[in-house]
């Protein structure tokens, strides 16, 4: 069996990184390595992202994040009546159904559901 269980991501600003990852997308705090300036969030799947703070601004080159919600339509609407800035609502693209934002160093983070994915 192989499984996608963890993923690195270099930010500029770990403080500010951390909290839009926990305020925005709900994600918790597994653990913290603070000497390494790096935090590991988890999902409610049990997926595992580590921020790790880099002294060079980063360039997202392209890199995007997919999180599947229950309703990607009622989710948009719920975190835009809490002010979560969207690039654009949901809507049909190349890579399917959904609604694209960016997390603070500008990584494209694209929220579907499989309802909507199979009838749009």
């Amino acid at each position: 069996m192989l499984r996608f269980d963890h993923l690195r991501i270099p930010v500029t600003d770990l403080t500010r990184s951390r909290r839009w990852y926990v305020e925005t997308l709900g994600f918790t705090v597994e653990f913290e390595v603070p000497d390494r300036q790096t935090v590991a969030l988890q999902d409610d799947s049990g997926f595992t992202i580590f921020l790790q703070e880099v002294a060079d601004a980063v360039r997202p080159n392209g890199c995007a994040l997919w999180f599947q919600v229950l309703d990607v339509d009622a989710t948009f609407a719920e975190w835009q009546g809490r002010g979560v800035a969207f690039a654009h609502e949901p809507r049909k693209s190349y890579w399917g159904y959904g609604a694209e934002l960016q997390d603070p160093d500008g990584y494209l983070v694209r929220l579907w559901d499989e309802r909507s994915m199979k009838e749009r």
